[in-house]
């Protein structure tokens, strides 16, 4: 076998064996279903805007594409970061849809450094939400492990 050959298979071995790093814990608020680890199709969705009309339109978007793919087969992280953070409070227009999401797996994850920027409790968030230190960070590792970014 020549040494061209054994250097690919030898990297394409090594690129096999070579995992993602998986994401950061992260701290609970209220209890929420654990989202679907095995699905191949995992999408993490940037929020950072003040605005409702969006934010519905995110969850809209949620439920078509897990209509499309099937609930089970599709991993979906929202990542509320900034202004953004005003979706996950308990009193949004969104809050409702929210928790009808988190029921159906769908996570989402308020950034820990916006809501001490915000003076944000985590009792003042949407039960079930999660938190992150860093939103963009989470975002990110999500990247390195493989998730799918959007940015509405």
């Amino acid at each position: 076998m020549s040494h061209r050959i054994a250097a690919a298979l030898a990297a394409a071995l090594f690129a096999t064996l070579a995992l993602p790093a998986p994401a950061a814990e992260h701290a609970k608020v209220g209890a929420r279903p654990t989202a679907p680890q095995a699905a191949k199709n995992r999408i993490v969705i940037q929020i950072n805007e003040d605005d409702g009309k969006k934010w519905m339109a995110v969850l809209a978007n949620i439920k078509n594409i897990q209509a499309e793919l099937g609930q089970r087969n599709v991993a979906i992280a929202v990542v509320a970061i900034g202004a953004g953070l005003g979706m996950l409070a308990a009193d949004s227009i969104a809050a409702n849809e929210v928790e009808d999401a988190i029921k159906t797996g769908v996570e989402f994850i308020a950034c820990g450094n916006s809501m001490t920027a915000q003076k944000v409790a985590p009792e003042d968030l949407v039960a079930g939400s999660q938190i992150a230190k860093a939103g963009y960070v989470e975002i990110m590792r999500r990247q390195q492990a493989g998730w799918t970014y959007l940015r509405p």
